[in-house]
């Protein structure tokens, strides 16, 4: 990875409280997976390099549910069925 500039760009929400990361960014850090933490009132993102291996999708909304998503504690209702 060539060396990381500091770099600063101001990025509109959206309504749906979201932003985009820059192509560029991505390409970067050359991950699709970051990090989203708070400290001292900022917000911080971080990518995240996941190894391959073990790795899989738990819930896609398009393939399990016909493109809607689900709520949390419904997604853990059906994990527990699948540990019993």
């Amino acid at each position: 990875m060539a060396k990381m500039l500091n770099f600063e760009k101001i990025q509109r929400v959206t309504s749906k409280g979201q932003i985009t990361l820059p192509a560029f960014w991505r390409k970067e850090f050359g991950t699709n997976q970051v990090v989203v933490t708070t400290k001292g009132g900022k917000v911080e993102i971080s990518p995240v390099h996941l190894s391959r291996e073990g790795e899989y999708t738990v819930f896609d909304a398009i393939r399990d549910n016909k493109g809607k998503g689900i709520k949390a504690k419904d997604l853990v209702k059906m994990l527990d069925k699948i540990n019993r």
